[in-house]
């Protein structure tokens, strides 16, 4: 099945008329993008977009052959005319399937959004779900049956191919995730791109962190093709100062994943007000599905206590390593085996990490750091670098970067400001990509 994407931007289209923003002045060229419409093998159009049949000429393509024009969703973008020697468009009820001539069938998907989500199956057998923008499919909730689930869509194993807003709902491609219709082996494409991420080089980072990646107007794919998307780091440290943008940069590099375990260290302050709400606007931005667990108890969630049983409880015993179908250590039989959980971690700070520590072993105290606690802190920290040195899991961690400010005037906090850039090397030294957020904007340092 060939798929040539007419438009790939968001119904407005990219730039948008009259919009001065700085995404807008930089969408031009090849980074500018006609709304999202999709030609499938010549005689299959979902959507409209402006000038299509330029658009399938500057794609090389013709539409001659199309049979049958569907829409996804209400058009709010500038006024679209239906080319003579086209079929009218029309749209298809949800859950509701229809056979084509040509041997397409195409099924109806209800979305959480007005408009309709298509799910093409071609003569081959491969396999493409379009949703419209801003959408996912209803009821998918996490994936489970008795929830909606994709099996209560109808779905019948991962897609090869899936087209979906991204960045606007990187929570759908979560969904989709989690209930396995989209797998290491799906083609995960953005569409209906808009002026919220500015194009080049930032835009594809965004998508390559969530696993997908973007075309340009008029780039033709075959479904059932494997495109190889940059892997997700397995470890990733994100630095940054005070309100720099460091914890939403982490949040969005895991956002399109489900299962999420958010580590925040930080715990709650009675009587802070200012603390409580920090905290409460944290939770608000994280997606429903994550799981939160305030701890600074790191090292047994990067070992094992990142292991669970196939029934989610903690595992003490053998478990399989990750990847194989071997057990790691001795012990019992096949019906005892336990499951790596390899749900990512979030860990939002190292800062109030080390500040716990340093509490518990007195750093504070120059006589008490001397005696004990610089050699007890070491310990600590040698500690959680090795757990994250081993770990399996897809760990994302916060920490502020503090060695560029002023000299703090006291003893106690220049030894915090020492120890906290020691840590941050130390643990970035492991990790695969390393970032540093400036006004919002992340540099990567490595990876």
């Amino acid at each position: 099945m060939e798929l040539t994407l007419l438009g790939t931007g968001a119904p407005q289209g990219l730039p948008r008329p009259g919009c001065p923003c700085a995404a807008c002045a930089t969408a031009v060229g090849d980074a500018a993008r006609a709304a999202t419409a999709l030609l499938i093998d010549g005689a299959l159009l979902i959507d409209l977009t402006p000038g299509p049949a330029f658009a399938a000429a500057r794609a090389g393509r013709s539409l001659t052959g199309v049979r049958q024009v569907l829409l996804s969703h209400p058009h709010d973008g500038p006024v679209l005319e239906v080319p003579a020697g086209l079929p009218q468009p029309g749209r298809v009820a949800d859950g509701r399937e229809l056979a084509l001539l040509d041997g397409h069938r195409v099924r109806a998907v209800a979305v959480d959004v007005p408009g309709t989500g298509y799910e093409i199956t071609g003569g081959g057998g491969e396999r493409l779900l379009y949703l419209p923008p801003g959408a996912a499919p209803a009821g998918l909730g996490n994936g489970t049956a008795a929830g909606g689930g994709y099996e209560a869509m109808g779905g019948s194993g991962p897609y090869d191919l899936v087209l979906l807003d991204v960045l606007g709902r990187p929570d759908a491609l979560a969904r989709l995730r989690a209930s396995g219709a989209v797998d290491a082996a799906t083609d995960v494409v953005a569409v209906h791109l808009d002026h919220d991420v500015p194009p080049g080089p930032e835009l594809h980072r965004r998508l390559a962190a969530a696993g997908a990646r973007a075309v340009p107007d008029g780039g033709t794919l075959l479904v059932g093709e494997y495109h190889a998307v940059p892997d997700l780091p397995r470890r990733t440290l994100v630095l940054g100062g005070a309100r720099s943008g460091k914890s939403a940069e982490a949040e969005r590099r895991l956002a399109a994943f489900p299962d999420v375990l958010y580590v925040a260290t930080g715990g709650t302050r009675d009587g802070d007000a200012e603390w409580a709400e920090r905290v409460s606007l944290h939770r608000e931005r994280r997606p429903g599905s994550w799981r939160t667990a305030e701890t600074c108890d790191l090292v047994p969630l990067l070992t094992d206590g990142g292991l669970r049983d196939a029934s989610g409880g903690p595992v003490h015993g053998p478990v399989r390593e990750p990847g194989t179908g071997r057990r790691a250590g001795s012990g019992g039989d096949d019906g005892a085996m336990r499951v790596f959980d390899s749900s990512p971690l979030l860990i939002d700070c190292l800062a109030l990490w080390l500040t716990h520590v340093m509490d518990e072993v007195g750093a504070w105290d120059d006589a008490t750091w001397e005696a004990t606690g610089r050699r007890a802190l070491r310990e600590r920290t040698d500690a959680l670098v090795a757990a994250v040195r081993a770990t399996h899991r897809p760990v994302v961690a916060v920490s502020n970067e503090v060695g560029s400010g002023v000299v703090p005037a006291t003893a106690a906090g220049r030894r915090f400001r020492d120890e906290l850039g020691r840590l941050n090397a130390a643990f970035g030294a492991e990790c695969e990509q390393l970032l540093l957020v400036v006004a919002g904007q992340p540099l990567a340092l490595r990876g």
